[in-house]
This record gives structure tokens, sequence and C-alpha cells, in this order.
């Protein structure tokens, strides 16, 4: 997870599939690639001969067979899609005895280990109907459900999937050194923490991650390590630019490191850089 203690509840579902937050544009790269050379030969192939309408016919079955596989694969991936953001949905239910007004959908259940049960059930559904990187993400949802009910099973299932490339496989990775913190394992989840810093691209923002980690360095009674940690994420995060070369305004996990760095060594925090005024022109300000 802006790129965030409380059990899990910061656990941030892995984005579908764009990073920049922007619905996806689906597009098809096969009949993009496709379709320039197909325009290209034809105008070679002009006049050439009736011969020639052989190869042309091929290539429109090969034309023809590859609309239809991407078509497949697109209800396929909406299809795996709405069906793991219905299992979210169940994870999500609220937990009270009332039930809902009459000819409501909304799913309710009266305790955490009845909606746990629910939601690990269809998340396993759908990993085993779907596979592939929505399967994966599905098995990583069960894992953390798993978590409320069945903490040592939930642990061995975010484990192996940490192990794994890709979304899930560094989603589970955080979910797993937040269990580990929670068991009371600050040396394993310290580890896990710093394998996501060193990631080109750890899908959660490095600021969380740091925030994190320098909650464990506390909580081992390392207070400069975590000092250090707090105020290389607060420097880092006030000298940041956007492409236009104005500050940007920091996030709420900066302003709570500051905060904390202030709590912690608060002659430390005097050496951070003073933040620069924004650009609030945009807004009309």
């Amino acid at each position: 997870m802006a790129r965030k203690k409380r059990r899990f509840e910061n656990l941030p579902a892995p984005p579908a599939d764009d990073k920049s937050g922007k619905k996806p544009v689906y597009r098809d790269a096969f009949q993009e690639k496709l379709s320039t050379p197909l325009e290209e030969l034809g105008k070679k192939l002009e006049g050439q001969g009736r011969n020639i309408l052989y190869v042309i016919g091929a290539l429109v079955v090969v034309a023809i067979i590859a609309w239809i596989f991407v078509s497949w694969n697109r209800k396929s991936d909406a299809e795996a899609q709405a069906a793991l953001g219905k299992a979210i949905v169940t994870s999500q239910a609220r937990i009270t005895d009332i039930a809902p007004p009459a000819g409501s959908e909304e799913k309710t259940f009266k305790t955490v280990k009845e909606r746990s049960e629910a939601s690990i059930q269809e998340f396993n559904a759908v990993a085993e109907k779907f596979g592939g990187a929505v399967g994966e993400k599905a098995r990583y949802f069960a894992a953390t459900s798993r978590l409320l009910i069945d903490r040592d099973a939930g642990v061995a299932e975010l484990e192996a999937l940490s192990k794994s490339s890709g979304e899930a496989g560094t989603m589970a990775k955080f979910a797993l050194a937040q269990a580990k913190a929670d068991m009371g394992q600050y040396d394993v989840a310290a580890a896990l923490y710093k394998e996501l810093l060193d990631m080109s691209d750890p899908i959660l923002a490095k600021e969380t991650i740091s925030f994190e980690l320098a909650g464990i360095y506390e909580k081992q009674e390392k207070k400069d390590d975590a000092v250090n940690t707090l105020f290389d994420l607060v420097k880092k995060a006030s000298e940041a630019k956007d492409l236009e070369g104005k500050p940007v305004a920091p996030s709420s996990t900066v302003q709570k490191a500051r905060e904390k760095l202030e709590e912690l060594s608060p002659e430390k925090a005097k050496e951070l850089p003073t933040p620069e005024p924004l650009d609030l022109s945009n807004f009309g300000l």
C-alpha cells in the first residue's frame, strides 16, 4: 500500500492493474501491431496478380483468430475482475445482528469468523477458476482474511505468496511483515521491510514502508535508527518536485513521520529543511 499500526487495517488492496489510479484502457495490442503490416503488405502486393489473394486470405484468417482470442481474453479478464471485486465486497461486509432491509442486496454477517470464512471461500473460488494475476491477488486476499480467524495458517499462506513475483507477492510480503510485527518478531518484520525498500517498484509507496520500519526500530528500542529513518523519509519528501519543478504536497504519511520525529528527537527535527510554500494557483487561491 501511497503509496500505510493497527492490525492489518491498512493492508492495501493491490491496484487492479494501473498504478497511476486511472481506469485501465483496454487496447488490442495484437491487432494494433498486425493492422499496420497488413496495410503495408497490401500496398506492396497491389497489382501483382490473383495468386497473391491466397496470401492475403491466410493473413485475414490469422487476424480473425487473433480477434477472437483477444475478445475472449477481454471477456475472461472482465469476468475475473468482477468475481474478485465481489469477493472483496464480501470481505468488507458489515458485522451486525440487524438484517438488511427487505429488497437490499447488501451482505451482512453476525461475526468476523462468518465473514472471513465466506470471503475465503469466494477468493479461493476465483483463484481456482481464473488463475494468473487475478488468481494470485485472490490468494493474497484469502490469506489476509484467514489471518483474522487462524493467524498461523494465514501467515503460512502469506509466506508462500511472498516468494512469488508480481503485485500479489509484494503485497503479501508487506502483510507478512505486519503480521510478524504483531507477533513480536521484529527482526523478521524489519528484514521484510528492508527487502521491500530495496525493490525498484514495491507497489506501495516507499514512504509507507519506511514509516513502518521506523515503527519497528522504535519497538526494538533502536531510537537512533528510528530517528534516522524518519528524518530521511521527511527530508526526501520535502525535496520532491513535480514535473514543473514545483514542491509536492506532503502525504499524510510524511506528516505523521514529521510529527513522530519531532516527538522522538526535537533537535534532529530542526535539521529538516523548511517546507516550501505550495503553489495553490491551480485551485484558484
